[in-house]
């Protein structure tokens, strides 16, 4: 069981998630819980922890102050940042610190779950654990159910479903250890899709979860999904749905 933190101000959103998400099941336990990045430092200086699920704005010290104080120091723990929609310019800045997962709030149940079940892959691997990662998973593709019992193609569906907004074959290469031209051919055959087309579905069925909610603008959602230029996202919507994101939102 790896040891994780939960770091928000929001003690509403510490309570729900702490008491909602089956932790345990996804190989993880809170042990401690911090209000501001400064507290949760003060704990890792002292405890060994694997991993931080941080909120990015915070009083005192916020996630990204946070995120530099652990790679500045080289502590050997991981952090998922929580952002909301403003903060994905923050967040990319995260990435100079060697943070790897972010997922936009209110964090869902099913994203929690696969940015969680990468994540304890990656321990995993640094601990030398081997074994088959779970294929119970609902995979919400059109992926051929059988190949997603594949080991190796069910790590790349985590890493796909926990990264797709800039995903790369290249990313998802190094992360199974093989050749991208290989893994492309690979996943091609037992799946029967170009990894190209499945991050694409992956992407238009999120940019769909997301214009249902009617919460966000329509270019808003293509930013959240991982098009930094709008009329892209239009173009790669209105060719998957047979009709433009505003549309769609106004039909659903």
């Amino acid at each position: 069981m790896y040891k994780l933190a939960f770091v928000d101000d929001e003690a509403t959103t510490r309570d729900t998630l702490c008491s909602c998400f089956p932790w345990e099941k996804a190989g993880f336990e809170i042990v401690a819980q911090f209000s501001n990045g400064m507290e949760a430092l003060k704990y890792l200086l002292q405890h060994e922890l694997d991993a931080i699920l941080c909120d990015i704005k915070m009083p005192v010290m916020n996630g990204i102050e946070l995120s530099r104080e652990i790679h500045e120091r080289k502590l050997p723990v991981q952090i998922i940042l929580l952002s909301g929609l403003r903060d994905f310019e923050l967040a990319r800045q995260a990435i100079s610190y060697g943070v790897r997962h972010y997922m936009v709030k209110p964090a869902k149940f099913q994203n929690l779950h696969d940015v969680l079940m990468l994540l304890k892959q990656e321990l995993d691997e640094k601990k030398g654990i081997t074994g088959k990662p779970d294929t119970n998973v609902s995979i919400q593709t059109d992926v051929n159910a059988q190949s997603s019992d594949h080991p190796v193609i069910q790590r790349i569906l985590h890493y796909v479903e926990a990264e797709y907004r800039n995903v790369t074959l290249e990313d998802v290469a190094r992360f199974v250890h093989m050749n991208p031209s290989y893994v492309s051919s690979y996943f091609r055959k037992l799946t029967g899709q170009k990894f190209s087309d499945y991050v694409l579905t992956v992407r238009m069925k999120k940019a769909a979860e997301l214009l249902r909610e009617h919460r966000w603008k329509a270019l808003e959602v293509g930013e959240m999904v991982g098009y930094a230029n709008a009329k892209n996202f239009i173009r790669a919507f209105k060719q998957y749905y047979g009709k433009t994101p505003g549309q769609f939102k106004h039909e659903h």
